[in-house]
């Protein structure tokens, strides 16, 4: 990260002209709002002042500059005509390129309404100006660092005697005006309608924190585009110099409602004093200068609004929605349930200088990793703690609860665009971690998500979100992503990169779309129609799907750069199976578990029927996990011998779900723990060796004393089982063809792509990986939020000057305490059970698993204890209202606690209001004590 005080003035730098210099330099202190230097005059070649002003400007358009004697005085052109000794025909022109550079400023504030122009401050004025000029940037980068540096050194000593409000230093925020509308005490200058009906016109243009963070290296993904609204004559000044075009006032609306869909803070300037603003922005908090600036100072008074954010904590489920938009991180997720010993959680609030002394130790230099802290230490909801994707747990089985059956579709798949999926395979570890738990038995949270999800196997009822780009519309042909196999996490990725407006094809080498899903997990476990359906959302999205394509063989990754393509995720997961590595391996009969399920898989598309695959005589499976427990159940539909499964494992180390080895046993599979193979025994039939059976050998542990898979057996202790068909489901391995040939993506343990564990990144900068390629092998739900994540890298890397880590959301939650919990009463209705369809399991492909009814979901959501919920450090909020946006459940509210904060004051009228604070501030302090008031 670029230092925020980075001096971009070349060392050896010596000034060609004396005289510019002195020009320059006089100039540079009347505009400057650096006091120490405007009364010093001590301005030097080093300052950021001096070389923006020298590259930009001639010494004629500095000495005209200078004419104005001092910022923010309008004179017409016939007074600059009279003043500079000029015709009124050349000041004209003098004006005009200086208006173009953006050092001088036209209104039309005066009696005859006629164009004066003024010499703006630097923030808010010229150096926004000079970055919205993109001409004028491309010839002079170093503007970037000015805004920066302009937005941050005036302030250095004088924010923390910053009353509420800002005494007009620069941005003020506004609240969502709907968060707002029952608030009887509220102002009108509060309200954004209030600034659009107050004037006639209307622009809209690019945002410079965005441009120039993206100049800088530093943007943090919101891409730069059009998101500021100039009203009245600062409408007409940009559209004038050619950096904005006029809106309606209906176009005015869509922006704002549009940043508000997309988390931006509104806010307007407050430099021009009562009832006056110039344009109202669309903030990014990643690189908004106000807002960095506040949070780098630790001092939101610069530009909170007169509200701050309180919780309902009954109303509040902790699905951290609020938490994800909070752009100051004063919202995080905490715990609702007291301790053992009757008390409460105590969360702490952001120190402020109010009665402290403030330097440079209070400052929060690390401020864009801390605004994207989602949880407290002392931990939140363990479900949502727990869950890979991190869903919105306790959000979602409340919704059911009350019957928002389509609200919480919409809420799950904001996380999770395969509800239905996980409902039928997931491995539940939100249920392992519930709370519930502790006291009976947990939530059936999959349960109830398996519900949700089958109200939008209805055509007529699926949810398509809104694809778009941050400023509307679609990125096009020129941002095309590349999506490389079509399994869950590479499914999960297309589908978040197209609700952010890219183009996205993915690619698949079979004909079909789901990878192991499809054609690996059982039907009995994952009826096809249901993730069918799932599938047909992303189709509909305008996800482009290529079957029957193996990149690396039908196409390269580089024919596909050639097309356009300008990122790629593989996500082709583990195809292969693994062997265990004894004599015999190699007969007729022994065939990887992996191998086996797709072939049935493939077998079932055809005709539907279970005779595709047939197996005959007995059949042994080795492993001990959940593929190893469909493979299993597979084979018992699949031969009229016995099947017997064998693993290393004890019973209670078993990593399959304790639910689906009880399945498997129901059906008549035989489950033998403790035991590895050590010899397939073969013989020869007609010229070809064939399987007679399999020896195991006793394992006495799998790990050993560092906790490692290295199991170690008893030779001497062996069983000898007798079959015809040995199935290994032992582990799965990498197939990667041709594909990564001509990349420079390394391959490490397992076989699996060498990758940043955040940004998922490879040593080929495009190329990006997940998935179970990623890591290995694991759960539908890993590879889903690989997926996720996996977009915003790609989404990142393919606009230039975004980094791929700053203010990021890591994602990272902890689970509360459940050892200090005090549970004072719940609902004791016991965990509802779900039904099983009428029919012989093990005699047909199809699930028998019944969903619960509609009155079982309603009795089941009773039981969560809603242990989760979101805190605000009211000391750190600023009142944006987007949290409010985002609560579905009616449990954060802004409130009117700092009226002081609405004050406009004209920046020329700062230091009186800013003085008077730091007087009574710093009487506070001397008499009261160095602390917090909170």
């Amino acid at each position: 990260m670029t230092n925020e005080r980075d001096f971009v003035q070349d060392p050896s730098y010596k000034a060609k002209d004396p005289e510019k210099e002195k020009v320059i330099k006089k100039l540079g202190e009347m505009i400057t709002d650096r006091y120490a230097v405007k009364l010093t005059h001590s301005l030097g070649v080093d300052d950021p002042e001096y070389w923006a002003l020298d590259d930009v400007l001639t010494k004629e358009e500095a000495k005209f500059l200078l004419s104005f004697k001092k910022t923010r005085v309008n004179y017409k052109p016939e007074q600059l005509a009279k003043m500079n000794n000029m015709s009124l025909e050349d000041t004209q022109k003098m004006i005009d390129h200086l208006v173009w550079i953006g050092v001088l400023e036209m209104n039309r504030e005066n009696p005859e309404h006629t164009k004066q122009y003024d010499v703006p401050i630097f923030v808010p004025g010229s150096a926004e100006f000079m970055m919205m000029q993109d001409k004028l940037t491309d010839e002079h980068p170093r503007i970037a660092s000015f805004f920066n540096l302009m937005t941050q050194m005036p302030l250095e000593g004088m924010t923390p005697n910053i009353p509420m409000g800002g005494a007009g230093v620069g941005m003020h925020v506004i609240p969502v005006e709907k968060a707002i509308q029952t608030q009887s005490q509220s102002v009108s200058v509060e309200h954004l309608s209030h600034w659009l009906k107050k004037y006639d016109k209307y622009s809209v243009s690019q945002c410079t924190c965005r441009k120039q963070q993206e100049m800088r290296g530093e943007g943090s993904g919101e891409v730069n585009g059009e998101f500021c609204i100039g009203v009245g004559d600062m409408a007409e000044f940009l559209v004038d110099r050619g950096t904005a075009r006029y809106i309606t006032y209906e176009e005015a609306l869509e922006v704002l409602e549009r940043g508000e869909r997309h988390g931006f803070v509104h806010q307007t300037t407050n430099i021009d004093g009562e009832d006056k603003i110039v344009g109202i922005c669309n903030c990014a908090p990643g690189v908004c200068n106000a807002l960095r600036t506040s949070q780098l100072y630790n001092t939101p008074n610069m530009s909170r609004s007169a509200y701050r954010a309180h919780v309902e904590t009954d109303k509040c489920v902790a699905c951290g929605k609020c938490v994800e938009v909070c752009p100051v991180g004063a919202a995080k997720l905490g715990q609702k349930l007291c301790k053992k010993d009757g008390s409460k959680v105590e969360y702490p609030l952001t120190l402020l200088p109010d009665n402290t002394k403030w330097t440079a130790d209070n400052w929060n230099v690390n401020y864009r990793e801390d605004a994207k802290i989602n949880c407290y230490d002392t931990g939140t909801a363990p479900c949502k703690a727990n869950c890979p994707a991190h869903l919105a747990v306790q959000g979602y089985v409340k919704m059911a609860g009350e019957g928002r059956y389509m609200d919480a579709l919409k809420l799950i798949k904001q996380d999770n665009p395969f509800p239905a999926v996980c409902g039928a395979i997931c491995n539940r570890r939100c249920e392992d971690a519930c709370t519930r738990g502790t006291i009976d038995k947990p939530v059936a949270i999959d349960e109830i998500k398996k519900f949700i999800a089958a109200k939008e196997l209805n055509e007529s009822e699926r949810y398509i979100p809104i694809c778009e780009k941050d400023d509307g519309g679609m990125w096009g042909a020129d941002y095309k992503m590349a999506v490389i196999g079509a399994g869950p996490a590479g499914m999960t990725c297309a589908y978040y990169l197209r609700t952010r407006g890219y183009d996205v094809t993915v690619f698949e080498k079979e004909d079909r779309a789901g990878g192991m899903l499809m054609n690996g997990i059982p039907n009995f476990r994952l009826e096809k129609s249901v993730l069918k359906a799932e599938i047909e959302v992303l189709e509909k999205m305008g996800v482009e799907f290529r079957f029957g394509v193996e990149v690396g063989k039908d196409k390269t990754i580089s024919q596909l750069r050639e097309e356009g393509y300008k990122a790629f995720y593989i996500a082709i997961g583990l195809q292969g199976g693994r062997k265990a590595g004894v004599a015999g391996e190699d007969a007729e009969g022994v065939e990887s578990g992996v191998s086996f399920l797709k072939r049935v898989a493939l077998g079932l598309s055809k005709d539907g029927n279970s005779d595709t695959v047939k197996l005959n005589g007995d059949v042994v499976v080795v492993g001990g996990g959940n593929v190893a427990v469909d493979v299993a159940r597979t084979a018992a539909r699949s031969t009229d011998g016995k099947v017997t499964m064998l693993c290393l494992e004890s019973e209670k180390e078993m990593p399959a779900a304790a639910d689906e080895v009880e399945e498997a046993k129901a059906e008549g599979i035989e489950v033998k723990n403790g035991w590895g193979p050590k010899e397939i025994l073969t013989k020869e039939v007609d010229g070809q060796i064939v399987v007679t059976g399999i020896v195991f050998k006793r394992c006495t542990s799998v790990k050993d004393s560092d906790g490692r898979f290295n199991p170690s057996y008893d030779e001497n202790d062996t069983i000898t089982i007798s079959c015809s068909n040995v199935l290994q489901a032992i582990g799965q391995s990498a197939e990667w063809g041709s594909l990564l040939e001509g990349t420079k993506v390394e391959l490490g343990r397992g076989g699996t792509a060498v990758h940043d564990s955040l940004t998922f990144q490879t040593g080929e900068p495009d190329i990006f990986v997940g998935g179970d390629i990623g890591h290995g092998a694991r759960f539908a739900i890993d590879a889903i939020a690989d997926g996720k994540k996996a977009c915003e890298s790609m989404h990142r890397f393919v606009h230039k000057g975004q980094s791929l880590t700053i203010a990021r959301d890591k994602r990272e939650f902890i689970e509360l305490d459940k050892d200090d919990i005090s549970v004072a009463s719940y609902d004791n209705t016991p965990r509802q059970v779900a039904g099983v369809k009428a029919g012989d399991a093990k005699g047909t492909y199809h699930d028998l698993r019944e969903p619960l009814t509609q009155q079982q979901i309603i009795a089941e959501s009773k039981r969560c204890l809603g242990c989760g919920a979101t805190t605000v450090d009211l000391n750190r909020c600023i009142g944006c209202g987007l949290c409010t946006t985002r609560c579905e459940f009616d449990a954060i509210h802004l409130t009117r606690d700092l009226p002081g904060c609405t004050n406009m004051i004209r920046c020329e009228d700062k230091i009186g209001p800013v003085a008077k604070y730091a007087l009574k501030r710093n009487f506070k302090i001397l008499f009261s004590g160095d602390k917090n008031t909170k």
